[in-house]
């Protein structure tokens, strides 16, 4: 189901005219939002609106920001069911245009339907109304504070008001009681062509429960600049998302199949459980900012910089600059999360049996042998026993399946004997023994996984089980990788002369990008020509977000890329303290950072994972990364100069010992791939021999 056009009305049970905070708002497709003083005002620019609509053939989701039912029982108890209520609402309520209503009247008389005071309260400071208490009673049997939909939309951290609540700070009741019956009325005159969703199927105009507030954020920033209320910016950007979203993810938001039994008498909030993908669409078309031209700058002074002074440097000088994207969840391994991820349904999302056994009421039991009367049937997972099991009786239950009804303990099978009719076993046992709790993994509405976290393989189980079907992602970062250099070829398969040497920077750069999950882009190998190179960056500039060089970063002769970077874009040569490496070039380049690394491969896969890895992840969206190291016994002598930290090609041995590479040479690139790691000396001077203890990180640990 598309539609052409998404309104969003923000409500009011104010008892007179209003405009402003706490007034009714209405936007349309993201529009400036209409400010209307009254209900009455406000039904007939509803009216209007969907006349409109009609008249030219569009399709249009209205969205309004109450709740559509209560708490399942209610609606039966008081007409037979939801949309019953609304005629019933629509008969009793009354309102006048200047906004004078008699919904706490209408309260009272709910209440007399119930045993007790009812399930309404809140009296307003100057109304004495009988039959409504002032204060909270407790609920009748049978009666919830909160619907199913409230905990899948409420934000982490914050509780969902009750609609039984019609005064005080945050109340929602009452806008229910006044914008229910003027949806009724809604309802019965453009019959046939109005339905109300998930009550209904949709139709050509559908009425859909929402709630602004799952764009919390969004709506603060909006209003932090604006004079308008935050109730404006509410309908507004909620409409602007709701409108944004893809055809897929609409069509999947009113999808009532998904949805549990209990919205069909309750009533869903649209998106609720989809809190991300709507923040997604509202700031899909947003660019992320570019980084600073002088962001790379060192403080003036600084010579030499430590390997600790030049990571902290590039961890404040850069921030996320890729874009966001919806995924399915089951594609979006190795992903980074753009929003949080918010529990949809709990898990497991009813109390279940851990063992296969027997289950039945704790209280039946005691001390000593046990004799039951089984009941018949049974519960299996996904095969729910519906009954309710009589107290004193046991019934038989597989591993997963729901507790039925009048059962909150489970014996074990082998714990059991019985002849088919009877069970018999020795007491006492612990209450709710070899059973799982509603909600013991993970409630509805709970943090499951925070913005840039990286996606894997146990995530998507987690987000999966608790019913999130889609994500919003950050879109790959993709790194640029050029090779510079007359003396290199890109074809192992080719004869090289003598001054040849095969390029194996771009390769194994081109890989490490691809490993940390970010989107390669070769931009192949240029000669020491300064125009090859330019046009080779403008490529980089307009296909990715951050270029890798490697060679002519220095101050050569032919060192073009360092003099065009300085020349024509914002070019800061960082000489680091780090052996190998030492020169790394970091500039921007039309709004694209550039990392030069050094020609030698071994340099260059050093500087790579320590610098530019922690560099890119953050750029990214998933945080500044740092490798795990361990500490474990040297296999090897060195003495070590102070004044550079440096790093040895290692492995461990047999023994759990750091032994080095042979040599220490630059060129030899073999020592790379002997390595299954790299030994960290520290920047002072060191005096190492068999058995001292020093830093051993894995390759792992650089994400390889």
């Amino acid at each position: 189901m598309t539609y052409s056009r998404v309104a969003i009305l923000d409500w009011s049970a104010a008892g007179k005219p209003a405009r402003g905070k706490d007034s009714i708002w209405l936007a349309l497709d993201g529009e400036a939002p209409e400010n209307l003083p009254t209900r009455a005002q406000a039904e007939t620019r509803l009216i209007a609106l969907i006349e409109e609509a009609l008249a030219a053939g569009e399709r249009l989701l209205l969205g309004a920001d109450f709740a559509f039912g209560y708490p399942q029982g209610f609606a039966a108890t008081v007409a037979g069911g939801p949309l019953h209520l609304w005629d019933w609402l629509a008969d009793k309520h009354a309102d006048t245009d200047r906004n004078e209503s008699n919904y706490r009247d209408v309260a009272a008389r709910l209440n007399a339907l119930f045993p007790g005071e009812g399930p309404f309260w809140g009296n307003g400071r100057k109304a004495q109304i009988p039959g409504l208490p002032r204060l909270k009673p407790a609920l009748p049997v049978g009666l919830a504070q909160h619907r199913l939909t409230e905990a899948a939309a409420a934000s982490p951290g914050a509780a969902p008001k009750s609609v039984w609540q019609l005064a005080g700070a945050g109340a929602v009741g009452a806008q229910t009681l006044t914008g229910l019956p003027m949806l009724a009325r809604l309802r019965r005159r453009f019959a046939g062509t109005l339905s109300v969703w998930p009550f209904e199927e949709p139709a050509q105009i559908t009425l859909a429960e929402v709630y602004p507030s799952m764009l919390a954020d969004a709506v603060r920033l909006a209003a932090a600049d604006s004079d308008l209320p935050p109730d404006a910016h509410q309908v507004r950007l909620l409409a602007q998302a709701l409108a944004r979203l893809d055809k897929d993810m609409r069509a999947r938001l009113l999808d009532r199949q998904p949805l549990p039994g209990a919205a069909l008498a309750e009533g869903w909030i649209l998106g609720a459980g989809a809190q991300a993908q709507l923040r997604a669409a509202l700031s899909a078309h947003l660019t992320p900012p570019r980084l600073r031209n002088d962001c790379f700058a060192m403080p003036q002074g600084v010579a030499w910089a430590p390997v600790d002074t030049a990571l902290a440097k590039l961890r404040d000088a850069l921030h996320p600059v890729t874009g966001q994207d919806v995924v399915r969840t089951h594609e979006a391994a190795g992903r980074v999360l753009a929003m949080p991820a918010t529990a949809r349904r709990s898990n497991p999302p009813r109390p279940n049996a851990a063992v296969d056994g027997y289950g039945f009421a704790h209280a039946a039991t005691g001390s000593g042998p046990q004799r039951l009367p089984l009941a018949r049937g049974r519960a299996a997972a996904g095969q729910p026993y519906m009954g309710r099991v009589p107290q004193g009786h046991a019934i038989r239950i597989l591993t997963g399946a729901i507790l039925p009804a009048g059962v909150d303990t489970v014996v074990l099978e082998e714990d059991c004997a019985t002849d088919g009719l009877h069970l018999v076993f020795d007491g006492p046992v612990k209450p709710r023994a070899n059973t799982r709790r509603a909600g013991e993994d993970m409630e509805a509405g709970q943090l499951a996984l925070p913005a840039g976290h990286v996606l894997r393989a146990p995530d998507l189980a987690l987000l999966t089980a608790l019913g999130i079907d889609s994500v919003a992602v950050r879109k790959p970062l993709r790194v640029g990788v050029l090779s510079t250099g007359d003396e290199l070829l890109t074809d192992p398969a080719a004869e090289a002369a003598p001054h040849q040497i095969y390029d194996a920077n771009r390769p194994m750069l081109l890989s490490l990008a691809a490993r940390w999950g970010h989107a390669p882009v070769d931009l192949g190998h240029m000669p020491d020509d300064p125009d090859a190179i330019r046009k080779a960056l403008m490529r980089g500039a307009e296909q990715a977000d951050v270029v890798l060089t490697s060679g002519g970063a220095s101050a050569g002769d032919e060192d073009h890329v360092s003099r065009l970077l300085r020349t024509e874009g914002n070019l800061s040569s960082w000489r680091i303290a780090v052996k190998p490496g030492r020169p790394l070039a970091l500039a921007m380049w039309h709004g694209v950072p550039v990392f030069g690394l050094p020609g030698n491969p071994v340099a260059a896969l050093v500087c790579a994972l320590i610098f530019a890895r922690p560099a890119l992840s953050l750029m990214a969206g998933s945080g500044w990364t740092e490798p795990d190291t361990f500490v474990v016994p040297a296999a090897f002598s060195k003495d070590k100069k102070a004044g550079r930290r440096e790093y040895l090609r290692a492995r461990l041995n047999a023994q759990g010992e750091a032994e080095v590479f042979a040599s220490e040479g630059s060129g030899r690139i073999s020592g790379l791939s002997w390595a299954r790691g790299l030994v960290e000396l520290p920047d002072d001077a060191a005096q190492i021999r068999p058995g001292a203890l020093v830093r051993y990180i894995p390759y792992a640990s650089f994400g390889l």
